[in-house]
């Protein structure tokens, strides 16, 4: 079940393409291209069975998220991952980047179609059947221009991820790289400048110290600081000019930039990724009620709570008769521990229901986070 669904319909696509499209392109080029140099008919004929490719495009950020989620949760298949990312045919990519593939081949197909138009004689016999071919590629390609946009902002995230060395797993479809660059840490202790790199995500902050490497890792993570609780400042110096701090949980960091314009926009987009996720967090706030029955077994899809937020006050029974005059049952002292456990007790991330889900332990009853968790432990009762 896992493996469908992280490849989805991969396999009619690879039948596709290797019984049908790749021998009908092969003959035409090297058998027949000198009494037919054609290619619009035979695209045409085939091009509305790339509409399959929009299955697994619709199934693309799940598909990441399950590579995500159980190379976290299981190290037997980790291990089985990493082992087949080392065999040279991988070209030394993850296995995330060759999931990208799909996605980009329908639109590269549109675009090599209006190459091959574009030099394409207008009085040339192919060109009607070409032009039509582009209409029908161009609608399959129609499916995946969302995906497209997910894509890019994916492989920018793989692309730190291999700079990364692996340090962090970043790859997942709830992180967005904000911006990149760049900037000096100034010592505490004597002031001197020293070369440093940052990463600005939708929800952290990693601070970087360069490797001075050609080929690999090119970064390695001094500090990651999450966005939540996170503050950012300007200071004046006069013997320093252009400073400013960050502040997190654990430290704060007094980062200097090469020009005053580059600071402002520094302190600008983490301060505007500060609130975009404050935001982002209410809103899960707001819905947490309806999320957490799904998430806690202990809450009863039928048990109406009583609750602050607008949303969680509204009561629905079936039948309806009589529900108006009746007063909501309130939580048990249990529950309402539960609900009060908004963030890990190890990490102190914030749950939500997709990405960050808790976990209570059976013994000691903590709530934690899928990363955190090793979704096992010794129990000292059996023996």
């Amino acid at each position: 079940e896992v493996i469908t669904g992280i490849f989805s319909n991969i396999s009619s696509i690879h039948r596709f393409h290797g019984q049908f499209l790749l021998p009908e392109l092969k003959t035409r080029i090297t058998e027949e291209w000198d009494t037919n140099p054609r290619l619009g008919d035979i695209l045409q004929k085939l091009a509305p069975f790339l509409k399959m490719y929009g299955e697994y495009v619709k199934n693309f950020d799940r598909a990441v998220g399950l590579v995500s989620t159980w190379t976290q949760r299981s190290p037997l298949f980790k291990d089985v991952i990493h082992s087949i990312q080392k065999q040279e045919v991988c070209g030394n990519l993850t296995l995330q980047h060759h999931m990208l593939e799909p996605v980009q081949r329908v639109p590269r197909y549109e675009l090599l179609l209006k190459d091959y138009l574009k030099r394409l004689p207008e009085d040339a016999p192919d060109r009607k059947d070409a032009e039509r071919s582009l209409e029908l590629i161009s609608t399959a390609a129609n499916h995946s221009n969302a995906a497209i946009r997910k894509v890019e902002k994916m492989h920018k995230l793989l692309e730190v991820y291999e700079q990364l060395g692996g340090e962090e797993d970043i790859v997942n479809p709830a992180n967005e790289l904000i911006k990149e660059g760049q900037i000096q840490k100034l010592s505490a202790k004597n002031g001197t400048a020293q070369d440093r790199h940052l990463f600005l995500f939708n929800s952290m902050i990693l601070y970087c110290v360069p490797k001075l490497r050609l080929m690999g890792q090119k970064f390695s993570v001094r500090e990651k600081m999450d966005i939540s609780g996170l503050q950012v400042q300007d200071i004046v110096k006069p013997n320093t000019a252009h400073t400013f701090i960050i502040t997190g949980r654990k430290r704060s960091l007094e980062l200097q930039t090469r020009t005053e314009e580059e600071k402002k926009e520094w302190i600008q987009i983490i301060q505007a990724t500060i609130e975009k996720h404050k935001q982002n967090s209410e809103t899960f706030k707001a819905f947490g009620g309806a999320f957490s029955q799904d998430e806690d077994p202990s809450l009863s899809p039928d048990v109406p709570i009583t609750s602050t937020s607008p949303l969680e006050s509204v009561v629905t029974t079936e039948g309806g008769s009589g529900a108006a005059g009746l007063e909501p049952r309130k939580l048990s002292s249990k529950t309402r521990r539960d609900k009060e456990k908004q963030s890990c007790k190890s990490c102190g991330e914030t749950f939500n229901s997709i990405t960050k889900r808790r976990h209570h332990c059976k013994l000691c009853g903590v709530v934690i986070c899928g990363k955190c968790s090793k979704f096992k432990a010794e129990n000292s009762r059996q023996s």
